[in-house]
């Protein structure tokens, strides 16, 4: 039987070999034989090895290295040598080194790329943020200048009160000679 009995002893559906996705059931819980690890881990592991793999440290550890070995094979006795002429293991070695290095630092450029794209997204839409923002300030100041213009000025003012006191100087004048 299944996990839920139902009213006649039914299994509920989507409980036996024919299952179905149901999104009103519970889903089985499954055990993990994998241990589970961060899918990122691996992505910064590979950043740290390809930023190791290219610096002046990374070459100058194995060029001595690689001139220790063939000093070795070459001028040790020949019971203590591993690797002789051909350097045929040193050869692998650094096939092998190459083989591992190439997909990390892939793998790392690839990462590089998507932070890349996603901050070259986020500037495209501060860029468009900014871009209406300074058309609305635009907007507002061409506003603001249309309303000045039908503002007095304080040149204005003083000229229409000089016409008025000439008026009022005008008419006592003529007030006076009646």
């Amino acid at each position: 039987m299944g996990r839920y009995a139902g009213p006649a002893g039914r299994s509920a559906p989507g409980s036996g070999p024919e299952q179905r996705k149901r999104l009103d059931l519970p889903r089985d819980v499954r055990r993990q034989v994998l241990p589970r690890w961060d899918p990122e881990a691996f992505g910064r592991l590979s950043e740290r090895f390809a930023r190791f793999l290219g610096t002046a440290r990374f070459l100058v550890y194995m060029t001595f290295f690689i001139v220790l070995w063939i000093c070795w094979n070459a001028a040790a006795p020949e019971r203590l040598r591993w690797d002789s002429y051909p350097f045929i293991f040193l050869t692998l070695i650094l096939s092998l080194q190459a083989s591992y290095a190439a997909p990390l630092i892939l793998l790392a450029q690839n990462r590089q790329a998507d932070r890349d794209r996603v901050s070259l997204d986020e500037d495209r839409a501060q860029n468009a943020r900014a871009k209406a923002d300074m058309e609305y300030l635009a907007r507002e100041i061409a506003a603001i200048r249309i309303a000045l213009g039908d503002i007095t000025t304080r040149d204005f003012v003083r000229t229409e009160i000089a016409k008025l006191a000439d008026q009022v100087r005008l008419a006592e004048e003529r007030d006076v000679s009646r």
